[in-house]
Parts: C-alpha cells; structure tokens; sequence
C-alpha cells in the first residue's frame, strides 16, 4: 500500500460544471483555489455529579464541551490505590466538594488524577487526598507516567494464600463441629480476616466516613455484621472471596493496560545518528529535528523521518494496522515503531520524541480511556439510586422482618447482609470499562483510532456514511489514463512534445502527464522548448523544433478553431467518463487526445459493499462536477453522488442527510473536510498517520488509506454493542437470581460473594474477548 497523499481537490476538470456541449472542461492546467477551513475541536469529559464514576470513555457530546477556566491550573498525581472505578467516585466525592475545584480527569490504567482548580496552593489537594488514602505522588508536568506496580505482587499472593487456606479450615471445622464459635474456630477465622482482610475494612470505613456508599462499605458492614452475630468462618469467607475477586479485576485491568501499553511502547530508545563523519548511538531525546539517522534491517524506525539515502521494505502495522510491508524510497515518510523488514536507509528527523506519530496516537489513546462512554454514564446513573436503595431494603429486612414475620433478631440480621452482597453493584460498574478499553486496544491494534468510548459505541448507530471521494474512495492522485491520436503522428511522438511543454509545470494533472510519458518511455529525455507561456484558464503553448504547439483543454480547443463534431464526441466520451481531457494540437489542427484521471482504490468496491451489508447508505461527496462523481460512484456502487461542492457545500449536505437518516459519519483527510467531520456525528478521518490535523480533528483516524476499514469499525461497534448488552443482563440477572434465593432463606453469605465475584469474573472475562478480535472477526475478510 502506498502511503496517504495530500489531496488536491482541483483537478482540472473538477470545479465548474460544463457550461455546453464543445466548451465543457474547466482550465487543464490552472486551478481553482478553494477555500480551506481547519477545524480543532476541542473536547473534554462532561463534568459529572459526584456519584458517578468515570473510567474509559468520551465526551459526553460534541455540543457539551467541559470548559476549565483560562486561569485555572492543572496539578497531575500518580495514585497507586486506585484501582477501579470505585475509588474514582471516593476521590470525586471528597475533591467536588472542595471550593476552587474545576474539573477532574481520571486514568484509571496509568492510575494517574489530573487536577484543574483555582487554588493558591494545590498541597491542599494532596492533603485530602491523603486522608482518604489515596498516597497521592506528584507527577512533573510533561513527565511520561510513572510504571505502574504489578497488581499482585508476592506478599499479596502469600496473603491470599493463607487466607484462603485459614478461611477453608474454619468452614471445615464449623460444619464437622457444627458451632461457629469455638475459639480455635474464631482463632482460624480471624487469621483469614486479618491476613488479607484489613486493607478492605480499612477502605470501608474511609467510605463511611466520607459518606459514600461503595463496594467496600457493603462488604465491610457484611463482615462486621456476620463477626457480630457469630457467623466468624462466613465472615472469613466473604473477605478471601472478596480479595479473590478483588486480585482477579486488577489483573483484568493490567491485562488492558498492557494491551494499550503494547501499542504504544514501540519505538527504541536510542537511534543511530550521523554526528560528523561517524554515526553514533544517541538516546532519542537528545536527537533534533533535521538529524541524519540510519536504521537497518530489523531495527525500528526510533522517531519520525524522511528518507534521504536507501531503499527498504517497512512492516508498518503498529501505526497503520497494514499487514503488509511497505517500499521505502527517497522522500517517503517512515514513523517512528515501524520496523524495517529489508534494506537500509539514512533519513532526516522530522519530529522529535514527544511530538512523533506514535506519540500523538499515545496520547489519543490514554484521553480516549480516560473518559466515559454513555454506557458507563448509564450503569453510574443506575448505581447512583441502585446502591442506596438497596441498603434501604437491607435495614428494612433487619429490623421489619422479626418484628412482621417473626423469627430472630440475629437471624433476620443474616438475611439482610446477605441482601447486601448479593446487591454489591461491582460486576455492573466494571463490566463497561473493561469492555471499553478492550474495544480501543483491538482497534487501534488494527490501524484505527478511536477517540473514545462514545464513537466506539455510537459506530453502530451510524444509518449513513457520507464519503469525500478524492484520496478517500480514490488515490487522490491523478494518472495519466489514455492516451491516443487523432492524426498521422505516432503517439509516442505525440507524447513527448506534450510532456515537454508541461514538464515544469506544478499542476497535478500537467504532473500526471509527464509521469504517465516517464513510464512510456522511461530513458527518453524531453525537448527543449522556446516562446514558452501559460494560458490561463486553458493550457500552455510554445515551441518545439521551430513548430508551434498549444496544448489545453477543451475552452483552448474552441478558441483556436479545430473543434470539430468527431473531436467533440471523443471528448464528450472521456469527461463524461469522469475524466479530465487534455489536447495536442498543432497550428491548424488537433493532433492527439490525452486523458488523466484520479484511479479508484482497489479497497473502495468492497468498503462500499461491506457497508451495504451492515444496512448502512452511503453518499460520495466531491468537489468534482457531476459527470465525474456519477462516473466514480457507479463504479464503486454507491447510488447517491454529489458533486461541485466546496467544504462548507459538503457540511451542508453532512446536515441534511442527518435530517433524512438520523447518525451520520462523514469520513475525509481531516482537513479540506474539517467543517463536514465536525458536523456529523462521527468524523473519520483518512491517512491520519500522515498528518496531525486528522489526528486532532476527526474522531475517529483510520491510520492507513484502506476504507474497507470503515465497515470494520462499525462491525466493531456493533460487536461492542452486543458485549455490553450481555455484561449488564449477566451482571443483573444473576443478581436477581440470588436475590430470589436470599428472600426465600436459601442463600449464605459466602454464597452471595461467590455469586458476586462470579458475576465480576463472567463480565470482566467477555469484556476481555475484545482484545482477542482479529480483522475477519470484524468483518469476514483478511487484510
């Protein structure tokens, strides 16, 4: 695959529509500036109240921007106790409140808080912080996240051990025995609670304390209750099972952050670099910008570069997704992670370490996990009325149930701690993040970067998706297509006089057909060329061997007399074949017939086909005129082409087909497209490896030039979609069968936990499926 092209939307056949039948082309060789609008949008999570939680997600719309405060400052710390969404809504609940608090952005992988507030001194975030436990540690502004600590380490795993081992013996025990009580029996309880069970006591009561009802205050008040009421080997059991599953997220949570880490950790950290006469290995922070550095054959590329010296092949899937190596040459581009498969090259830095590709996909990434998804806003609503009102109905059952029903104090108590367990909202808040993540991993493994939660879940919603055609469903680079005459001259002949009047010239299709000549005749060398001028609007004209000669489009043709029926007709043929006409002809008459066309992309007939297949209607937009937009489209089969549009033209019609479809995503080069991809609901955007602005612009940058990868993300989507679905109906279901079962006076509380950590295992394991997707699991096809 060839690498993204910066398209030129003015072809020369392509911004006026054909005004008759004999003067139907536009100027061949002078363009038609258009107007060029770049877009940034600039989003944030939206601030949420301080029950909800955030972990990976988006914005919570493109019209809902957070804004933070000109003045504000930002203060980012490294928290090794947070591990989950739960002590996310701790932290939030206790820094809300605070005066002088702005917004707060959560990394739940990286387990890093960025603060903005108005404050005089931020010591007293890290103060509050430190009193609910959080260990907060100060990061330096531009310094790269601190490595996170393993999620169980030795200690943890003896601890875990013992208690399990303890917590099995006292329900061993208890059943041979028959009592709870016993004091070797509450000796080896207690060993079990105590070994592992005092950080998550700990962490409840902080909960309490700060008022806010979350996992670890239900489990606290679980096994306190159970200690109280003499259940000590159950109480024992709640805590190991508790850990188990605890030890069990976390590792899911760094299995994810590897997953991203992977992606993104893949440039070495030294390059060799030209210092002098002699090449030298440097560490790539100290390498500049226009430095000379070599990398040979299976090394990686360390920042990135353009080749100056050498050929070699390039293996660029971390950053494109293309399975493919990719040829090399004088003047190509090479990105940093990319590794060379065969050869050698010298090339020139032309970003350093921190601004490079793979850096700004990085940081794509770490704000797209950082956020939420409306899936995630939905479970934090839920849970927000969830918990309290099940610790309602848990009291209720305590006190009510002797008091209504008869029965024990102590028995009625037991009932309602089981209640308690069995209601712990974990699976529910953990489910969505774990899938999100892994959605983002799994993309972004397959050249597509997706900037958040909500664009991967919205892809699915999409019911159109509006194309630019150049560079997009096209090469965005014209080529010398036909080429035949209407005299005695031989074509070749004919070839090289037209070759040389345009070899100077810049415009793409005068380029187009120089190159087209090379290729025809690749030793051959122009002709010399006198009297030499532009005629604007309609070609060139000078003079080859003392004979003159014009050479132009169709207007150029009328205003020298040769225009002729036949002429016409072969004319009206290759333009309405969407193509852009150019003519030889001499003094008196026309003397052959050149055509240079925008090829379509091998990948375009089956992108558009797999769209189809997902019920989605596709729209070509262009600023081509209609012949050449019906042309394409009928090509590639899409039904509905629109033409002669300028950038706004094009977010004007991105409105109205939301008015007539509903979701609707526009995909373009991010820039000549910026208004039309802000405008749609999901902006994709094309080649963005090869350009910033994509990346900053669209929300979602397909890296490569492949549009078959814009059916795979909404296949994506669409198989997210359904993995949220199956992670809230498990997580609820089994709820409520175990509910079912504690209101009837079956259920234990051992039960409850074990069905809880079930539950949290079974959606966090099917959230993790996601980063198993390979490219014909997201649609049935291989790169």
């Amino acid at each position: 695959m060839h690498e993204h092209d910066h398209k030129e939307e003015t072809l020369a056949s392509s911004t006026e529509s054909k005004k008759d039948s004999c003067c139907s082309s536009t100027a061949c060789h002078t363009p038609v500036a258009k107007p060029i609008v770049i877009l940034k949008k600039i989003e944030s999570p939206a601030h949420t109240d301080c029950c909800s939680h955030e972990h990976s997600g988006t914005t919570e719309s493109k019209s809902d921007p957070v804004e933070v405060p000109a003045d504000a400052h930002s203060v980012r710390y490294r928290i090794d106790n947070m591990d989950c969404p739960t002590e996310e809504r701790l932290i939030r609940n206790k820094l809300e409140a605070m005066s002088g608090i702005k917004k707060l952005d959560f990394n739940l992988l990286d387990r890093e808080l960025t603060v903005y507030h108005q404050l005089d001194d931020d010591l007293v975030i890290a103060k509050a912080l430190k009193a609910i436990d959080m260990a907060p540690q100060l990061l330096d502004a531009g310094v790269s996240s601190v490595p996170v600590m393993p999620a169980l380490d030795t200690k943890k795993k003896i601890l875990l051990a013992v208690s399990g081992i303890a917590a099995l013996a006292a329900e061993i025990l208890a059943w041979l025995t028959g009592q709870d009580t016993s004091w070797y029996i509450l000796l080896i309880a207690c060993v079990s609670i105590f070994s592992i069970g005092l950080p998550i006591l700990k962490k409840g009561w902080i909960a309490l304390s700060n008022f806010t009802m979350n996992i670890y205050f239900l489990m606290s008040i679980a096994v306190a209750g159970a200690m109280v009421i003499g259940k000590w080997p159950e109480a024992a059991m709640v805590v190991f099972l508790f850990a188990v599953a605890e030890a069990i997220e976390a590792l899911s949570l760094e299995r994810a952050r590897h997953a991203i880490k992977s992606l993104t950790a893949l440039a070495p950290e030294t390059a060799e670099v030209k210092q002098g006469e002699i090449w030298q290995e440097l560490p790539v922070v100290q390498v500049t910008l226009g430095s000379l550095i070599r990398v040979r054959t299976g090394a990686r590329v360390p920042l990135d570069a353009q080749v100056s010296f050498g050929r070699a092949a390039l293996n660029q899937a971390p950053i494109t997704g293309e399975s493919l190596p990719v040829d090399k040459q004088s003047g190509d581009p090479l990105y940093a992670g990319s590794i060379v498969t065969d050869g050698i090259v010298e090339a020139i830095v032309t970003a350093t370490v921190g601004e490079s590709t793979l850096a700004r996909i990085a940081t794509a990434i770490q704000n797209a996990q950082s956020q939420r998804a409306p899936t995630q806003r939905f479970v934090d609503q839920f849970a927000h009325y969830y918990t309290p009102a099940v610790v309602i109905l848990a009291a209720a059952v305590a006190i009510l149930g002797p008091l209504l029903m008869g029965g024990t104090w102590s028995s009625w108590l037991y009932e309602a701690l089981v209640l308690l367990v069995i209601a712990c909202p974990c699976a529910l808040v953990i489910s969505t993040p774990i899938t999100v993540v892994s959605g983002l991993a799994a993309a972004a493994r397959h050249g597509i970067l997706i900037k958040g939660g909500a664009y991967l879940e919205g892809g699915r919603l999409l019911k159109a998706v509006a194309l630019d055609k150049t560079g997009t469903l096209t090469q965005g680079k014209p080529v010398l297509t036909d080429a035949f005459t209407v005299s005695d001259m031989a074509i070749d002949q004919a070839l090289l006089i037209a070759a040389s009047l345009d070899e100077n010239s810049t415009h793409p299709v005068a380029k187009a057909l120089v190159m087209g000549w090379k290729d025809r005749q690749p030793t051959a060398k122009t002709l010399p060329v006198d009297d030499f001028a532009v005629l604007h609007g309609r070609g060139v004209k000078g003079s080859v061997a003392g004979q003159n000669w014009h050479l132009g489009n169709h207007y150029l043709v009328e205003e020298l007399g040769v225009c002729s029926p036949e002429l016409e007709s072969r004319l009206f043929a290759l333009e309405n074949a969407g193509k852009t006409v150019i003519v030889l002809c001499s003094g008196t008459h026309p003397v052959a017939i050149f055509a240079v066309a925008d090829t379509i992309r091998a990948e375009s007939i089956q992108a558009i086909a797999a769209l189809k297949a997902l019920g989605v209607h596709s729209v070509m937009l262009t600023g081509d005129n209609m012949a050449t937009a019906q042309s394409i489209a009928g090509e590639i089969g899409i039904e509905d082409a629109r033409g002669n549009l300028l950038p706004e033209d094009k977010q004007t019609a991105v409105a109205e087909l939301k008015t007539q479809y509903g979701a609707v995503g526009m995909v373009g080069d991010g820039v000549n497209d910026a208004p039309a991809l802000a405008r749609a609901d999901i902006g994709i955007a094309m080649g963005a490896a090869g350009t910033a602005t994509a990346l900053e612009t669209a929300d979602v940058a397909i890296m490569d030039d492949d549009p078959r990868k814009i059916a795979d993300f909404i296949s994506l989507s669409h198989r997210t979609g359904r993995i949220l679905k199956q992670n809230i109906t498990l997580a609820l279901g089994i709820k409520v069968v175990f509910l079912v079962l504690a209101l009837s006076g079956h259920a234990t509380l051992w039960m409850a936990v074990f069905a809880d950590m079930g539950a949290s295992l079974l959606v966090v394991f099917n959230g993790l499926r996601l980063l198993n997707t390979h490219a014909d699991q997201i649609v049935n096809r291989t790169y």
